[in-house]
């Protein structure tokens, strides 16, 4: 009898990972090198917020064409972590058909993935319900979950058309600055996101993840798995849709101009009630208003202010807690891919069985540019290979960031990226910034040896 011979998979044995200067943003270029000397080229978002308009376009469209060189026309795999702008604008398309997402969608991706948020529909067989009725309340509270979002997707962009209208609002506001960067980074990106919905072709190769899915892409990355880490669905835990002020995994630690009271939390004496970092000094402004009547213009002026910043503000953290956490594993080496994920997107799978796949991780792209809150204690501190420059096999991370462009108003410890999150970086790891490039240098370039 005749015996069939079954053909051997080739072996990835190199990952180099370029990391785009995109400002305030991320794009990363991951190519698999493989023993049969093929590749596989995989985007993981592709996006920017902070730089003028026009700049921002055409340094986008000159990264859109770095990536098609580099990957030889043909990319496998396309990632887009959550929503937001600075993950995602890059693949907006202009009506010239020249714009960047043009190109990267001339690349042909395989599969496009995207967190479960992002699913046209629900599936009712999305997280394995055991009746019918359990099955419809999970299918409206995806919808409810969604139709709320794009509430706010609206408030986002009247807020910024307020601020373009109104030029003295903007300018005698003291958070009108960050109301305006999250006000854009929020706005629906709706180009971009069709773009992403149809880039990849047939609807089935779009895939909406979320915690503990099976992932086969066993075709298009041989030997390579994937494992999706978060965000969990709203029946897994209800987590993302809450934000925590303060807790003891973000990293606070060196903040002398912010009293903590007790209990960990920000002092709130002579602060507004909704947002400490705002003092009472601050809610002054000019008025011509006789003095009699400026405290009730004061006052109206910054109700309205403080809804709005805190309506944006609540979205973006909803946003980034819907943020994919993949970790690729090739080679025996590890590498973590996790968005802009917040604490609560986290901790669901910081206490889940998968936990311990983070143990031994090799390579880290820090998680939304460097905050406080996106880097947990409780993760970090499960890497055994970060240490001092003298370890073997150090931890490599990779962050893209711009500093100045997002929290740290009047000494809160909010800064991006936040200082004593970069020292630890630094002292524990091999460290690979974005903002370290010199301007004009397009990408830096990480190596990994999967041999």
């Amino acid at each position: 009898m005749a015996t069939t011979t079954r053909s051997r998979k080739p072996r990835p044995v190199k990952a180099t990972l370029h990391a785009y200067q995109v400002g305030f943003g991320d794009c990363f270029l991951l190519r698999f090198d493989y023993s049969d000397r093929s590749a596989r080229h995989l985007l993981i978002d592709f996006g920017s917020t902070g730089m003028p308009k026009k700049d921002s376009e055409a340094s986008m469209k000159r990264v859109a064409d770095d990536i098609a060189q580099r990957c030889g026309g043909k990319l496998d795999i396309v990632v887009a972590t959550h929503r937001h702008a600075d993950h995602i604008s890059g693949f907006a398309t202009s009506p010239d058909g020249q714009g960047s997402g043009d190109v990267i969608r001339a690349l042909k991706p395989d599969r496009v993935l995207q967190p479960w948020t992002e699913a046209p529909d629900a599936p009712e067989d999305w997280v394995g319900p055991a009746t019918p009725k359990e099955a419809r309340a999970a299918k409206q509270q995806f919808h409810q979950r969604v139709a709320s979002l794009d509430s706010m997707h609206a408030i986002a962009e009247s807020a910024v058309l307020r601020l373009d209208r109104e030029k003295g609002f903007d300018a005698r506001w003291p958070f009108a600055e960050r109301l305006r960067f999250l006000g854009e980074d929020n706005v629906k990106n709706l180009s971009a996101v069709e773009n992403l919905m149809t880039m990849a072709g047939a609807k089935s190769r779009n895939l909406y993840l979320f915690h503990g899915c099976k992932l086969d892409l066993s075709a298009i990355l041989p030997n390579v798995k994937v494992h999706v880490l978060g965000p969990p669905t709203l029946r897994q835990s209800a987590s993302i849709k809450r934000y925590a002020k303060t807790a003891s995994d973000y990293w606070l630690r060196a903040g002398p101009l912010v009293a903590l009271g007790a209990d960990g939390s920000a002092a709130e004496q002579s602060h507004s009630l909704l947002f400490p970092q705002l003092t009472k000094d601050d809610w002054f402004r000019e008025s011509r208003l006789p003095t009699e009547m400026r405290w009730v213009a004061e006052r109206v002026d910054n109700a309205e202010a403080d809804q709005l910043l805190g309506i944006v503000t609540a979205l973006d953290d909803a946003m980034n807690n819907t943020s994919l956490i993949l970790l690729f594993e090739a080679g025996g080496k590890k590498l973590l891919f996790p968005g802009d994920a917040q604490l609560e997107n986290w901790s669901y799978a910081l206490q889940s069985d998968m936990a311990a796949l983070l143990d031994d991780v090799d390579v880290y792209k820090v998680g939304h540019h460097g905050s406080l809150n996106a880097t947990p204690k409780a993760m970090w501190n499960r890497f055994s290979k970060r240490g001092g420059a003298a370890k073997p096999g150090r931890l490599k991370t990779v962050m893209s960031t711009m500093a100045g462009k997002h929290g740290g108003r009047n000494g809160a410890p909010t800064e991006v990226p936040r200082r004593p999150l970069v020292d630890e970086l630094r002292a524990h790891s091999e460290l690979h910034n974005t903002q370290d490039l010199a301007p004009g240098v397009l990408c830096e370039i990480i190596e990994i040896d999967l041999a």
